[in-house]
């Protein structure tokens, strides 16, 4: 029970997936939402398992490691963010983006989420001071850390169907340069977070 509400607090808090799942639910419906819901749950297994192997632990002890993370995090949150803010408006996006093509194509959602998740090393920080705390070191542990990535993926694809369905409600009451707003807010948010996470230093250890 506790687990489960520490990640629901976790995960709720606006950050780069559930920004992505606002902007997807808005831009092009929650059916296309999905994959990069999709795409966030996926990063959820590869962080939690990079943790089991100790990625976590090599990123609190390495400087050089940590820096390469979180630079690449931080480069790939700009651009999302830029890239909001040049876009012409949720809606004006959704009708360029029905073949599916280009930025709406169902590959670009997916990518776009699980590489905000995977190159965000407070990520694997977080999961590294958390998760142990729920495992038992006399048990065999990769039933436990599976057991703690699905419960994490499953409270983190609701929280994020919660955000597209939002989203997908917020453009049909918006108009004209409501619409667009949208898209400024989240972009300034994702750039926001560049910034944060540009100054973000992991503990001394």
């Amino acid at each position: 029970m506790d687990l489960a509400l520490v990640a629901f607090v976790g995960i709720a808090t606006p950050g780069p997936t559930v920004l992505l799942a606002l902007t997807n639910g808005s831009r092009f419906g929650v059916r296309r939402a999905c994959f990069g819901m999709i795409g966030a749950v996926m990063s959820d297994f590869v962080l939690i398992g990079a943790v089991a192997l100790g990625l976590g632990a090599l990123l609190a002890a390495s400087e050089f490691w940590f820096s390469v993370v979180k630079w690449v995090g931080v480069c790939y949150l700009a651009y999302l963010g830029l890239t909001l803010l040049r876009s012409g408006g949720a809606l004006d996006e959704t009708l360029h983006s029905v073949s599916g093509e280009r930025s709406g194509s169902v590959r670009s959602i997916f990518l776009k989420s699980f590489m905000v998740a995977v190159t965000n090393p407070k990520g694997y920080l977080f999961f590294s001071a958390f998760l142990p705390q729920f495992i038992d070191p006399m048990a065999p542990q990769v039933q436990q850390y599976a057991v703690l990535a699905l419960v994490f993926a499953g409270i983190d694809f609701l929280v994020m169907l919660g955000y597209a369905l939002l989203g997908s409600q917020a453009v049909r009451i918006l108009r004209g340069s409501g619409a667009l707003w949208l898209d400024r807010i989240c972009g300034g948010a994702l750039l926001t977070l560049a910034g944060s996470l540009a100054f973000y230093r992991r503990a001394s250890v």
